[in-house]
């Protein structure tokens, strides 16, 4: 089972995941000399305000995300990018670390995934998810706006949408979690465990700095943790958490103290409750079809554009490479999919650290003494620092910084914190 000129491609969703599949398969079959014909389904205009153009997500795109993307000789225009952000507070009861960017050249910035809140003022914003399609058209995708129904199984699948079939030698499943997958049962597709995100869009509050994200963990009960993330003239408000409630937006600006920053009432101006998901899918590739992003598997809380780009690109590559059926995808595809999932368990382990330093006054200030006295040091040895700008932007793997936070310096850190926090209590 391999792909030859004319070759069809079908890939169902829009979104970065299937945007970034068209890009890669049209990269690795230029340089094979192949001439594919990819379609991108999608049903939603990713130009429009508010939640019926909007993939639901915080929109931060990490620092190997910008990097990677010049892979695909993409820059991202200045009009996307909403704000680039260099520094992360984090709110700890009394106490406020700031973590500044370790280096000038990682740049983070926030996007939107739609045009915007749905109740902002004009113009609209410039849409990231948008700008990644148009690319996608610009190199020789498709672009169809429909709505797909099933996906069929057979000798070659079968898309069908409301009104067309599309019989395809290569299918590529791109919904993310937040829309129903829809494989037919044959296929024996499993979707990922999600938790529910709450999510809104406040008007940037006076004086905060619009390149510097704030994050807290203390309320509403059962936040892991929330996110006030500057947008140009707005801000994303993330809230992650277990079983947290629908009004968890307005419960976290009251209890954080933030409401009476607005005095005219509530800010909310575009609300969703989004899944996130935090396994990874089963049988996520078969003859024929390939599952990528959100809906294979992606990385725990932070990065799931970047893990769209990456199981997109493993995705294209093994397609291209060495060929269609489900033993080509398991030998190219899934290893990429089982690190990823590997790295989340380092992932897991890191929040429940920072978790029990969170349920202790005295750890924290013990972390808090050593983020301050690591301020002054050269940058290579404010590990503790970067071990948390790690975490929160998603910008490095979590293995990497679950071993960076216990290594010898940052070990010596912490005691030298222990002591500052002893004579400091």
């Amino acid at each position: 089972m391999r792909l030859e000129n004319g070759s069809r491609v079908v890939i169902v969703g829009g979104g970065p995941a299937g945007s970034f599949a068209a890009l890669h398969l049209l990269r690795y079959a230029a340089e094979a000399g192949l001439r594919l014909d990819i379609t991108i389904l999608e049903a939603r205009d990713f130009s429009r305000p508010g939640p019926g153009g909007c993939n639901k997500c915080a929109g931060i795109l990490s620092t190997s995300l910008v990097q990677n993307l010049e892979k695909l000789s993409l820059h991202i225009p200045t009009g996307v990018i909403q704000s680039e952000l260099n520094a992360y507070i984090l709110h700890l009861g009394e106490i406020e670390l700031s973590i500044q960017q370790p280096d000038p050249d990682w740049r983070i910035l926030s996007v939107y995934r739609g045009s915007g809140p749905r109740l902002a003022s004009p113009p609209p914003a410039s849409s990231f998810d948008n700008w990644l399609l148009e690319q996608a058209q610009a190199r020789g995708a498709s672009m169809r706006r429909a709505r797909v129904q099933t996906i069929q199984s057979g000798a070659k699948p079968t898309v069908i949408t409301t009104r067309q079939e599309f019989p395809a030698d290569l299918v590529v499943l791109a919904t993310g979690v937040n829309s129903r997958a829809p494989l037919s049962r044959a296929w024996g597709y499993k979707p990922p465990l999600t938790e529910i995100m709450a999510q809104d869009e406040i008007p940037l509050p006076v004086g905060y700095s619009d390149h510097t994200v704030h994050i807290f963990f203390d309320y509403p009960p059962g936040l892991i943790f929330g996110g006030l993330i500057p947008k140009g003239r707005y801000a994303n408000i993330s809230l992650l958490g277990h079983r947290i409630s629908p009004d968890a937006v307005n419960d976290f600006l009251e209890g954080q103290g933030l409401m009476n920053l607005f005095p005219d009432g509530s800010p909310g101006m575009c609300g969703c409750t989004p899944r996130v998901a935090v396994s990874s899918a089963t049988n996520y590739y078969a003859d024929r079809l390939v599952v990528v992003g959100d809906a294979a598997v992606t990385r725990l809380y932070k990065d799931g554009i970047g893990a769209a780009f990456t199981t997109s690109e493993a995705a294209a590559r093994t397609a291209i490479q060495r060929g269609v059926a489900g033993r080509d995808f398991a030998a190219g595809y899934r290893p990429t999919c089982r690190r990823i999932a590997a790295d989340n368990r380092y992932g897991r382990w890191l929040f429940r650290l920072w978790s029990i330093r969170q349920q202790s006054p005295f750890l924290l200030r013990i972390w808090g003494q050593a983020i301050l006295a690591e301020a002054s040091l050269p940058p290579a040895a404010q590990v503790n620092s970067r071990a948390l700008w790690g975490m929160f932007t998603g910008s490095e793997s979590y293995r990497w910084l679950f071993w960076l936070s216990i290594n010898r310096t940052a070990l010596f850190n912490l005691w030298q914190g222990a002591r500052l926090a002893r004579k400091n209590p």
